[in-house]
């Protein structure tokens, strides 16, 4: 176990509101089961000036996916008893994953939250608790065959949270409160589904200081994958529940954090709510959560007894932070920047016809910047045709970006994009699976389009060209966050030239394939 640097750890930790500028925050940080550091400041409600305390609750979002698999592990270690319950649940489901699946993300269930925009939804609107059962019910297909890959899947564990309430007859929101919240000393944690909270709850903020701070509204339900709202004291004695717990071959946590595998025997380095990494050589696991306003962070070293958790009410990097200061405590370097990159050959867009991604590369002093996944990340030169970064290899062969992602166990080919994009387009388009539309409309030379479905009509967005018969449509408002981003057009055509169709899909909603439906 190594020492703790305090002057380290306590200038990082007094930088974090510098850096991270926004309304509020707060920062714990436990070692062998005692907290070393606690830190608030800002404010909660910036309208009625009042600030953050170590008693003040967050929403901590996808955080909760661990208590909802704790749940479940309590009621029933053989997960596989509960598998016939998805009958009900995903009652079209062609290739049906099984409810470890559902845990580990392995599902291959294409993310609810990314699918509300598909179904016409507003980032402001309404998402009742009925809602999810009629996304879910209208599944068909998944992105890939459920065991053999990671993609990050909020309806996994709202699945499981209605699962979990069919088989004991009980509220999560109870079970929750007896089973962990109470044992731990979690005294303020509870469950309120409902984002829109109650008017005394934390306000949390879009933009950033460039443009300002302004209010969020969120008005989803959600529950087992996110729903729980808890204090830095609440989080605090959930990392000192873990600490005393560290020894108990049947503790709560160390089965939570068991390591877990794919199909074909690789590593999966996410497992029961928990993401497993390294900080170092120092393993670690943890969760981050988001809605829109919010970013949070917690992450756990068992060899160190060391906990961090960081908590914002505005969109600053949380995991980020986290990783920072657990860096300062143990006296880790920060990593050293990438070298730039000169080689512009490298620079285009890239798209994998097999899961319809769309990989973008640019270079810059800063490294290769890819972005593939959602958002950004840079990697490093290996040599003039290899790139990698701490989750990705990019080889080059003439044309063709061949793609390793070991943490998603997935990799795969993507040429690159030509050509120019023909504007003849505008129409209306259907998914059968989703039982959606998509209708494009040109005004003035330029084309936009717009969902339609069970959620509502939404809103008119630009379309942008890659290359031939390639397009995006961004997305950067959500119901959830982060919002799916960058979603890819691909256009099919018969052999005259006349369109039969379109695939969309992004990061969190892979190959959905529309009929055009006006001709």
């Amino acid at each position: 176990m190594q020492d703790i640097d305090h002057s380290a750890l306590q200038q990082a930790v007094a930088s974090v509101q510098i850096e991270q500028k926004g309304p509020g925050g707060a920062i714990g940080i436990v070692r062998n089961g005692e907290t070393i550091v606690i830190r608030t400041w800002g404010h909660a409600d910036i309208k009625r000036h009042k600030e953050v305390t170590a008693n003040t609750r967050f929403p901590i979002c996808s955080i909760s996916k661990q208590f909802t698999c704790a749940i479940l592990q309590d009621i029933d270690p053989d997960l596989s008893r509960f598998d016939h319950h998805l009958e009900s649940h995903l009652p079209l489901m062609e290739n049906r994953p099984s409810i470890r699946d559902l845990c580990n993300n392995q599902s291959g269930l294409r993310d609810y939250w990314a699918l509300t925009v598909l179904h016409g939804a507003h980032a402001e609107g309404v998402f009742a608790r009925e809602d999810a059962a009629r996304l879910f019910s209208r599944m068909k297909t998944t992105h890939f065959a459920p065991g053999t890959a990671y993609s990050y899947s909020n309806g996994n564990f709202r699945v499981l949270s209605d699962i979990i309430e069919n088989a004991t007859g009980r509220s999560l929101a109870d079970l929750y409160r007896d089973k962990i919240f109470g044992p731990a000393g979690m005294e303020t944690a509870e469950l309120i589904p409902d984002t829109a909270g109650t008017e005394d709850m934390i306000v949390g903020y879009e933009g950033n200081d460039a443009v300002g701070f302004f209010p969020t509204i969120n008005r989803i339900l959600w529950t087992g994958d996110a729903g729980i709202f808890a204090s830095l004291e609440d989080m605090l004695a959930w990392e000192k529940f873990i600490d005393a717990s560290r020894n108990d071959e049947n503790g709560l946590y160390r089965r939570l954090a068991e390591p877990q595998t794919f199909a074909d025997g690789h590593d999966a380095p996410y497992g029961n709510g928990l993401s497993h990494g390294t900080i170092g050589a120092i393993k670690t696991t943890g969760h981050g959560g988001a809605l829109r306003g919010f970013r949070l962070h917690r992450l756990y070293a068992p060899s160190e007894r060391l906990s961090v958790v960081v908590l914002f009410n505005h969109e600053g990097d949380a995991g980020g932070t986290a990783t920072r200061l657990m860096k300062a405590a143990l006296g880790i370097p920060a990593d050293e920047p990438a070298a730039p990159v000169t080689d512009t050959s490298w620079d285009g867009a890239y798209i994998d016809r097999e899961s319809g991604l769309l990989l973008k590369l640019a270079t810059g002093e800063n490294g290769l910047s890819a972005t593939i996944a959602g958002s950004s990340e840079l990697l490093s030169m290996k040599s003039a045709d290899v790139a990698e970064s701490q989750t990705m290899v990019l080889s080059r062969e003439g044309d063709t970006i061949r793609f390793t992602r070991w943490r998603e166990n997935l990799s795969g080919a993507a040429v690159r994009v030509t050509g120019t994009a023909r504007p003849d387009i505008a129409g209306r388009y259907h998914c059968e699976e989703l039982e959606a539309d998509f209708t494009i409309v040109e005004t003035g030379g330029v084309l936009h389009g717009f969902f339609e479905g069970v959620l509502g009509t939404g809103e008119m967005t630009p379309l942008y060209p890659v290359g031939e018969d390639i397009w995006t449509l961004p997305c950067r408002r959500s119901m959830d966050a982060p919002a799916p981003g960058d979603w890819t057009i691909q256009i099919h055509r018969d052999g005259d030239g006349a369109i039969e169709g379109l695939t969309i899909g992004c990061w969190l909603a892979r190959n959905l394939r529309y009929r055009r439906t006006d001709v």
